[in-house]
């Protein structure tokens, strides 16, 4: 993936921020990154640069893996 095509990354309010918090040990415990996440202003960008790689660890876009997983059955359903 291209420098520009992550640039998204840099304007994430994640930026800076200690990198556990969205690598919780359960889905329990991540909602400090899904509230950090609720006010991000390139959360969509991050869901869907997670799912399209298929993201196994982490909170990305305010969805834990399980979350994400769900999307991408509902939305091959809707496919």
């Amino acid at each position: 993936m291209s420098r520009s095509e992550l640039s998204w990354r840099q304007q994430g309010a994640c930026n800076g921020l200690d990198p556990g918090v969205f690598f919780p040990d359960s889905e329990d415990a991540a909602e400090e990154a899904k509230c950090i996440c609720a006010e991000c202003p390139v959360r969509i960008n991050c869901l869907e640069y997670a799912l399209a790689t298929r993201e196994k660890d982490g909170v990305w876009g305010g969805a834990t893996d399980k979350e994400r997983r769900r999307i991408i059955r509902h939305r091959r359903r809707l496919a």
